[in-house]
């Protein structure tokens, strides 16, 4: 359960950082710069990482959590980076990452 913490804390961290990046600009600083993109991608590169390294006793925990799309997710931000939908990168954002967020705060709490 110590690395399944630590994973939690860099989720969280990258969720941070994140939220950071977008500051006050929402969709529309996300879809006019390179530079936000760029670091909020390779962020949740980061972040799905840590994600499949959470045990399955922890991931069996919260099964609300959507541990196999995130896999998914993660493969398509690894191997299709040229072809990355920025549409579904933000909708991911919007409806997702607080989701996850909310779950990973839960997860350090109990």
């Amino acid at each position: 359960m110590k690395d399944d913490r630590l994973y939690l804390i860099h989720i969280s961290e990258c969720i941070h950082r994140i939220e950071e990046y977008l500051g006050d600009g929402g969709k529309v600083a996300f879809m006019a710069s390179s530079l936000i993109q760029d670091a909020i991608i390779r962020n949740l590169q980061i972040l799905t990482e840590s994600a499949i390294r959470i045990s399955e006793e922890l991931q069996g925990k919260y099964p609300a959590v959507e541990w196999f799309k995130i896999r998914g997710f993660r493969n398509v931000l690894v191997h299709a980076y040229l072809g990355v939908d920025l549409e579904m990168i933000w909708n991911i954002i919007e409806r997702d990452l607080p989701k996850l967020k909310a779950a990973v705060e839960k997860m350090l709490t109990d």
